[in-house]
C-alpha cells in the first residue's frame, strides 16, 4: 500500500511511519519543514497536499495544532478541510485520521473533555480535535474515513501488539486508567489501514 502520511516526524507519525515500513508498506511523509527525509508542505495547503496524494492508496493525517497559546481550533479545521479537498483531488478515497480523546464520552451525553479532573491546559487542543470530527462526521461521507482516538494518556512506550478497540466510548482498565503506548496505536491504526473495518466511523484504542 502506498500511504500518504502528513505529520510523519511528530510523536505519533513517526511511530505510525514505521509501523507502515515494517509491514512493508511504502510511505511518503510530509512535514511543513521538509526535513529527515520527508516532503515540504503544508497540511493547509490544498493544492499542495493534492499533488502530493497522487497515486497514493490512502492519506494518514497526524499533524498537531498550533501550541502558542493562540486558539488552535481555527488552524485545525482549515487543514482539516484542506486535506478532505485535497484528496478528493487526488482521487484518494482512504483518509485516516489521528484524533483526540476529548470527545470520547465517559457518560451518555458527557465526554472526557467535560469532566471536572480534565487538564485545563489540554481543553483548547481538546476541542480543536472534537470540531475536527464534527467537521469530518458532516462533511466527507463522500471519502472512506476513519478517526482514531488514542486513551486519554498516550506517550512513547512498548510495542505489545496488546490492546482493545472501542468507538466512542473512553476506554479505561480495571483501576481506572486509559492509557496506550504510541507504538501500540500505531500497530492499531496500521491495522485499520489494512482492514477496512471502521469506515465512516471513530474507532478509539486503549489498554
Amino acid at each position: 500500500m502506498r500511504i500518504l502520511l502528513i505529520g510523519a516526524t511528530g510523536m505519533i507519525g513517526r511511530r505510525v511511519a514505521d509501523e507502515a515500513r515494517r509491514r512493508g508498506h511504502e510511505v511518503t511523509g510530509v512535514t511543513r519543514s521538509g526535513n529527515e527525509g520527508t516532503q515540504k508542505a503544508d497540511a493547509a495547503d490544498t493544492a499542495a497536499v493534492a499533488a502530493l496524494a497522487e497515486g497514493h492508496d490512502a492519506v494518514v493525517v497526524a499533524i498537531s495544532p498550533p501550541r502558542d497559546g493562540s486558539d488552535p481550533e481555527g488552524p485545525v479545521l482549515e487543514a482539516g478541510r484542506a486535506v478532505l479537498d485535497a484528496v478528493r483531488r487526488a482521487g484518494v478515497r482512504r483518509l485516516v485520521v489521528v484524533g483526540g480523546a476529548g470527545s470520547l464520552e465517559v457518560a451518555p451525553g458527557v465526554r472526557h473533555v467535560d469532566e471536572p479532573g480534565f487538564v485545563q491546559a489540554y481543553k483548547p487542543e481538546a476541542l480543536a480535535h472534537a470540531a475536527l470530527l464534527d467537521v469530518i462526521r458532516a462533511e466527507a461521507g463522500d471519502l472512506d474515513w476513519t478517526y482514531v482516538s488514542p486513551a486519554a494518556v498516550i506517550e512513547p512506550g512498548e510495542r505489545t501488539g496488546v490492546f482493545r478497540l472501542g468507538g466512542d466510548r473512553l476506554l479505561r482498565d480495571a483501576e481506572g486508567d486509559s492509557r496506550i503506548s504510541a507504538e501500540d496505536y500505531a500497530v492499531a491504526l496500521v491495522d485499520e489501514l489494512e482492514k477496512n473495518e471502521a469506515i465512516g466511523r471513530r474507532i478509539t484504542v486503549a489498554y
